[in-house]
């Protein structure tokens, strides 16, 4: 009997989905028909592999309410915001990401040199395996599934045993645009089984999304094989809040990029540094909007704060505030105001922090929940200090209307991403990476085809005939 992934919904805490995990036959078919289809794929036209890839996003964003509640079924995020991770984001990334493959994957030329034609093909890897999250399953698988495609790959993805849905539609949404047999497909799979597959020789690139822990153990099961990875993993991304900056636009923006998705972000807001002379406002504001929040069944459409993934999770964040406050800390945000919040369940009131510091495990590891931690600062110089005081370096927001200053800041900061009046948000027009403990490697943009493939030169010399 093959062993069983269970679903269970954060929305009630029932059985949503129940899938068999792969076979070690079922594994070694899949493998097999990736390696071979790949070999046909990769001869298909550039323009041939784009128009079946965009027909691929318009299957899955016609279907946009069905897959939007399945997955607040899964995950748990509000019903009202979900449809905006297929029809917005996913869309957004896939087709910018086909149309930018004619410039990516374009041979590049080097000077003229009389007699000789010499140029850099850019040329797919082979297999590569995609191991996705479930806090934003759409939109973090799309970063390598459809650039993986388009330039020339086959894909395995093994998706979140939270969001499995997630990989089927995939599948249909492919089968439905023509794409051959075999160069899209996908497994579940344990711990174990993944490690296995990584090791197999002919998966040629790993792509992980997910927490620094499971970042070292993929690593460890490539670590006897040359093959690349893109490890996306951890934040703990800060916001610096200048004494010049627009206060209203700032805590607006701060607040949901601290509390959408109940937190559960990789770049969002987790810490944030405010001049002292905008402290005490920044601080009132921040609580009188993070009170406005409607914690409650993400089925509603009423509802603007949904469930954390699972109970345990929930009660981890509750540990991590009580903590920081047992050290001194003030919580200003009284759970009783959000009903909907019960202990044994993921159900979390959000909360806001002061009188936080660096010793406090709140400020340091990565709080993936409605939890925010606001320190008052002399300067820039003291924010950028505390900004870059963190094993981690995803993404960092200045909030200023002085742009000059903005990217003087930015240009010491220890990020993969700066953003200046704005957070939580990837543009796919910009390479998406991490420094520190928030992984290596690099996704969107021309510059997120490079991990794909493999240059190659050509360096070829005319022969005068006799």
């Amino acid at each position: 009997m093959a062993e069983t992934q269970v679903t269970i919904t954060p929305v009630d805490g029932s059985v949503y989905v129940e899938r068999s995990l792969a076979t070690p036959e079922e594994v070694e078919r899949c493998l097999a028909a990736a390696a071979q289809a790949q070999r046909r794929w990769r001869s298909v036209p550039l323009v041939e592999r784009a128009e079946i890839c965009s027909r691929m996003v318009q299957s899955l964003t016609r279907r946009v309410d069905q897959l939007a509640l399945e997955l607040t079924w899964q995950m748990g995020r509000p019903v009202r915001y979900t449809p905006k991770e297929i029809a917005g984001g996913f869309a957004e990334r896939a087709r910018y990401m086909i149309a930018a493959a004619f410039t990516a994957l374009a041979d590049v030329p080097t000077e003229p040199r009389e007699g000789f034609v010499r140029f850099i093909r850019r040329e797919p890897l082979g297999v590569v395996l995609v191991l996705a999250p479930w806090n934003y399953p759409y939109l973090t698988s799309v970063n390598t599934v459809i650039p993986a495609i388009m330039a020339g790959n086959s894909v395995v993805l093994k998706h979140s045993a939270q969001t499995p849905l997630v990989a089927e539609r995939y599948a249909e949404a492919f089968a439905e645009a023509g794409l051959p047999e075999g160069v899209f497909q996908y497994l579940y799979l344990s711990h174990p089984q993944v490690a296995q597959v990584i090791a197999d020789p002919r998966i040629a690139f790993v792509a992980f999304t997910g927490s620094v822990e499971g970042g070292r153990a993929v690593q460890q099961a490539a670590s006897h094989r040359f093959i690349g990875l893109g490890l996306e993993l951890g934040g703990k991304d800060p916001a610096y809040v200048r004494a010049d900056a627009d206060l209203g636009f700032s805590l607006e923006n701060l607040v949901d990029g601290a509390m959408f998705n109940s937190g559960q972000s990789c770049c969002g807001i987790k810490r944030i540094y405010v001049h002292h002379s905008r402290f005490a406002e920044f601080v009132e504001g921040f609580v009188a909007l993070t009170l406005q929040y409607q914690l409650g069944n993400p089925l509603d459409p009423q509802t603007t704060l949904g469930p954390v993934v699972r109970s345990s999770a929930a009660e981890a964040i509750r540990a991590q505030v009580d903590e920081a406050v047992s050290q001194g800390a003030q919580a200003l945000i009284d759970p009783r105001k959000f009903p909907a919040a019960q202990a044994g369940t993921p159900y979390l009131a959000p909360q806001v922090l002061t009188r936080v510091d660096h010793r406090m495990r709140i400020m340091r590891e990565e709080t993936f929940g409605p939890v925010v931690g606001i320190m008052s600062v002399q300067g820039d110089q003291e924010a950028l200090e505390l900004m870059n005081d963190s094993p981690y370096g995803l993404t960092a927001s200045i909030w200023s209307q002085d742009l000059e200053a903005a990217l003087r800041l930015g240009g010491q900061l220890e990020t993969g991403t700066c953003f200046q009046n704005r957070c939580d948000y990837l543009d796919p027009a910009l390479a998406w990476t991490g420094v520190k403990d928030s992984g290596k490697g690099c996704t969107l943009s021309v510059v997120g085809y490079e991990q794909l493939t493999r240059p190659k030169s050509f360096h070829m010399r005319a022969l005068r005939p006799g």
